[in-house]
């Protein structure tokens, strides 16, 4: 088994059905418990933006191979989701400091 990567900052947002995880070892999506995990090495970039109502991350990872895989967390508003973008900029910068 592969040693566990260095401890580092993280980052969780959850709703009722929905979860973005970011920490040393990539991003995790979760949709109706269906997860799928993405290592850094697999990442080519993470986008993210607020929904049209101003109270859910929308978050994106896209794939080496050019796929890209969606999740979207209600924040439930829009002070909570001031603090999610606060906190995954945060953590993206970390460990992807060019993007």
């Amino acid at each position: 088994m592969p040693p566990p990567p260095p401890a580092g900052p993280e980052f969780l947002a959850v709703d009722r059905r929905s979860s973005v995880s970011v920490d040393a070892s990539g991003v995790t999506l979760e949709l109706n418990g269906v997860e799928a995990d993405f290592d850094w090495p697999e990442i080519r970039s993470v986008h993210y933006k607020a929904s049209p109502n101003g109270k859910s991350l929308m978050l994106a990872v896209v794939h080496l191979d050019g796929q890209f895989y969606e999740c979207v967390v209600d924040a439930k508003s829009r002070d909570r989701l001031g603090e999610w973008f606060a906190g995954l900029a945060a953590v993206l910068g970390y460990y992807r400091p060019m993007g």
